[in-house]
């Protein structure tokens, strides 16, 4: 026959003539699986129609819409291309094939319960070839017949599912994917239905939660279509298939099932006895959770499989690849036991940077280094016997970092909390801005240089990680310095700013943040410099053209290796290329989260590239020209403010804001140098995880992240970090396994919204609630609060960001919202209507730079990423520091 293939002809190979779903269909028959018998009528039966009717250039010209057309856009060529099909004519040779193997079907073995005959039940589903792909399923836009019985019907049904290729849902998806509507085809499958007494859906990996060790069963009362279209309720069982034991199970009370009709289906009222009964016992679903077990094996990926059982017996009626799996992870942690008991936990101060739970070698490096950075400055300041061995550290609780400090040593530090103000004030220990300016910031820079002129590839593996602890210790001190430089301008800020309302501001005059604007800082500088690549950039239209059109991530391939984009010239790429490099080695090593397992934009300057983009657009504001406006306003003001004042507080007015303004800029220059080691300790490590994915100890060099400590020196010790080493006899890597579990849990984490106090209590909330830099998580209702730190209003739907990795996400105009941000955020904050954040507060990152925008944040509400989700509509108050969702009216 020229149109029609039975299954036993066909493999997974054969989607351009049977499409996807009969290609797997085939796939699953010649490997033995219980597929009820079948045909598919291929593709060059809908060619031939198409053709012999004359449909083909009414089809195009009705399915061409412009580009960002929807669903709904698509309605009217819908009807209209249906009725060209249901018009046409079948072309007799397909019309004699189709009615022969319908026969053929027929006089097959009967599947069970259908009785066999000549009007044999046929399931007649459309199987379009760009549809149940690996990279993309497409399920579910074409149409699919049940029960239909007779050839004059089953021709019937095949124009139908032909005319579904074309219905608006359809077109619009392939729309939104770029498939070009000239190249799809659709064949038709035909295949004896089961009636069924019980069918589902089964994914042979959680779609919830990626894990690939885990079987999700969908199960229902009668026939398999209303599972899949979601018209019936029911029952839900996760299982481990290597086990075959049942970790969860819901069963649904099952008040309607699908069946037979004397044509098609019809849904009918569940029997009492079996409403709220288990489709599937225990033993049933371990059986159909091996079954799908084998064919995604078989597969060689996780399959979306439709089954059906009757008379006891499993059957599969379709199974594609699962699509857009989430990485594996495990569940949310709800409790949050204390490590070290008699203590208080925090998470404030260098762990605001620590948004995340912590990767293992950092959480075990970080802990030691942090706690002697805080004993070493303690010491200097308030004496030897203050903080005791024991009395802080930095452990973690579902692998976030909390501030641990004993009962006895927090009463011994709060008891020299003046000494500790007047130790702050002298400068003493090297703090303060002099002693970040002088001491500090040479000290930790002097060491990075020194390190990175080493000979990374011939040093011994002990030095290397030797260097990488000194480096981080470096940085933990470093970072200790900086929060010596925050409150001096906290303190020079709060009380310009309360003298300010207090004693100066009259009615119509600015707020007092207008007076601390427009100065330079290493973010603003950052900015400027990007921006000024990207009007470089546009004097070249070409390598503008491909810079602005072609993916972030692309183009930071291209300049790691040096490979220019097509068509751009080879010397105006290189002079692109070189000046990016320039911007990168100045203010790469911004840190978007202190962990080390996070690339800084040295690393992957994807994000970067999204906002110089953004530039390209011209979509972006001049920061030279906003600089200046703020500079011009400030220093108008100031004048206009100082000659109206009488001498004493003219005094005190100048005294108090010279003080703020000299302060402020220092405050984000220290913090935007904290990952001035990032780059250089990434590189090393990524050194040492080469050499262990040489030894067989992990699978890539990024992995060495997810080691612990103790793992990493037991390998260098026994010199299986060294170039040139190997396990003798290895097949995989030995902490293959261990590092997948620990990335699993890490997600699982990550869901979870990690308490500010602990233990949590009504006293310690009473105590310390407001210290902490994030409001409580009970808050309830469409509006929720925290600190206005940047005044204005507005109303745009929110951006979501969990990091860089999401930046390309973010658009022009919205409200730009994350659990906290770093100087390396700052260039979203050109694209942002608004921020919203978990962590922070008035003299945050954030609400510094957010001001030198003009833009409303609110800050510091402890619940932003748990509550909004991106698209939302939201209105931010900057003033009355609120953050609402807008409900769509009904």
């Amino acid at each position: 026959m020229a149109y029609i293939r039975d299954f036993g002809q066909l493999g997974r190979g054969d989607v351009g003539l049977a499409g996807g779903k009969g290609a797997n269909l085939g796939e699953l028959a010649r490997a033995g699986f219980p597929v009820p018998p079948g045909f598919v009528l291929t593709t060059a039966a809908y060619a031939d129609f198409v053709e012999s009717n004359g449909l083909a250039p009414r089809i195009l010209e009705l399915a061409t819409l412009p580009p960002g057309a929807h669903g709904t856009d698509y309605d009217g060529a819908a009807r209209r291309i249906r009725a060209l099909f249901t018009g046409g004519v079948m072309p007799k040779e397909i019309a004699r094939e189709l009615r022969e193997a319908y026969s053929g079907l027929a006089r097959g073995t009967a599947a069970p319960g259908d009785g066999g005959g000549a009007d044999v039940p046929v399931a007649v589903r459309s199987s379009a070839t760009a549809e149940d792909l690996a990279s993309a399923s497409f399920a579910g836009q074409q149409d699919t017949y049940l029960n239909i019985r007779g050839a004059d019907d089953v021709t019937a049904a095949v124009i139908d599912c032909w005319a579904s290729l074309w219905n608006a849902r359809a077109m619009a998806y392939r729309s939104r994917e770029g498939l070009d509507p000239a190249t799809v085809r659709l064949a038709v499958v035909v295949q004896r239905m089961v009636e069924s007494d019980a069918a589902g859906v089964m994914f042979t990996a959680n779609p919830s939660n990626g894990r690939r060790d885990q079987v999700v069963i969908s199960a229902a009362w009668g026939l398999g279509e209303s599972v899949v279209s979601g018209a019936v309720t029911t029952d839900d069982v996760v299982l481990d298939p290597a086990s075959g034991r049942v970790e969860s199970r819901s069963t649904a009370d099952k008040d309607v099932m699908t069946a037979y009709a004397d044509k098609g289906t019809r849904e009918q009222p569940v029997p009492d006895r079996q409403r709220h009964q288990p489709v599937l016992d225990d033993s049933a679903a371990a059986a159909l959770a091996r079954q799908g077990v084998a064919i995604a094996e078989h597969f060689g990926s996780p399959q979306d499989i439709e089954w059906a059982r009757s008379a006891g017996e499993f059957f599969i009626v379709q199974s594609r690849p699962v699509t857009a799996l989430p990485e594996p992870s495990a569940e949310a942690p709800t409790e949050w036991p204390l490590p070290f008991p008699k203590g208080m936990y925090f998470r404030a101060s260098i762990v605001e940077q620590l948004p995340d739970p912590l990767s293992p070698l950092f959480a075990d490096l970080i802990d030691g280094s942090v706690t002697r950075s805080i004993r070493a400055l303690l010491s200097e300041a308030v004496g030897s016997d203050v903080v005791r061995e024991g009395d802080v550290s930095l452990p973690t609780i579902n692998g976030y970092a909390y501030y641990y400090y004993s009962s006895s040593g927090m009463w011994r530090v709060m008891g020299k909390s003046l000494t500790a103000m007047g130790a702050l004030a002298r400068g003493q220990a090297h703090m303060g801005i002099k002693g970040w300016r002088d001491h500090s910031h040479p000290r930790y820079r002097g060491l990075v240089r020194r390190w990175a002129a080493k000979p990374l590839e011939d040093l011994p593996s002990s030095e290397v990680l030797g260097g990488i602890s000194e480096l981080l210790d470096a940085g933990t001190a470093y970072y200790t310095a900086v929060q010596s430089v925050i409150p001096i301008a906290a303190t020079s800020e709060i009380m310009f700013r309360s003298f300010y309302d207090r004693l100066v501001r009259r009615a119509g005059d600015p707020p007092g943040q207008t007076f601390l604007l427009g100065y330079d800082s290493e973010p603003i500088r950052a900015e400027k410099s990007l921006f000024d690549l990207a009007a470089w950039t546009r004097g070249h239209p070409e390598l503008a053209a491909a810079l602005a059109s072609g993916p972030a991530g692309s183009i930071a391939a291209s300049v790691r290796t040096g490979e220019r984009p097509a068509g751009v010239d080879s010397g105006e790429w290189e002079q692109w290329r070189t000046r990016f490099q320039r911007h990168l080695d100045r203010f790469g090593h911004a840190v978007y989260n202190l962990d080390f397992v996070n690339p800084v934009p040295a690393d992957d300057p994807s994000a970067l590239l999204e906002t110089l983009k953004f530039f390209l657009r011209g979509e972006g504001h001049d920061p030279h020209e906003r600089q200046q406006h703020s500079a011009g306003r400030r220093e108008d003001q100031s004048r206009a403010i100082s000659a109206r004042l009488d001498p004493v507080r003219r005094a005190a007015f100048t005294r108090l804001l010279r003080w703020a303004q000299r302060a402020a800029p220092v405050r984000e220059d220290a913090l935007a140098d904290v990952g001035l080691a990032w780059p250089l300790m990434r590189r090393m490590l990524l050194e040492l995880g080469r050499r262990l994915v040489d030894s067989g100890i992990i699978a890539d060099p990024a992995d060495v992240f997810w080691l612990r400590l103790d793992e990493l020196r037991n390998a260098i010790e026994f010199g299986l970090a060294t170039p040139g080493a190997s396990i003798t006899g290895a097949e995989r890597p030995v902490r293959a396994d261990a590092v997948e579990q620990r990335k699993m849990l890490w997600r699982g984490q990550r869901k979870a919204a990690a308490p500010q106090l602990l233990p949590e209590s009504r006293w310690m909330e009473r105590a310390f609630g407001s210290m902490m830099p994030a409001r409580s998580q009970d808050q309830c209702g469409d509006t929720f609060s925290g600190v206005g730190a940047s005044s204005g209003q507005v109303t745009a739907p929110a951006r979501v960001l969990g990091g860089p990795e999401d930046f390309a996400s973010m658009r022009p105009g919205e409200v730009l919202v994350a659990r906290m941000t770093t100087p390396a955020w700052t260039p979203l904050f050109a694209m942002a209507a608004g921020v919203v954040t978990d962590v922070g507060g008035p003299l945050s990152h954030s609400s510094i730079v957010a001001r030198e925008y003009g833009i409303p944040a609110v800050l510091g509400t402890g619940v932003a990423t748990q509550r909004l989700a991106s698209g939302q509509q939201v209105r931010v108050d900057g003033d009355a520091g609120t953050v609402t969702v807008e409900r769509a009216e009904a």
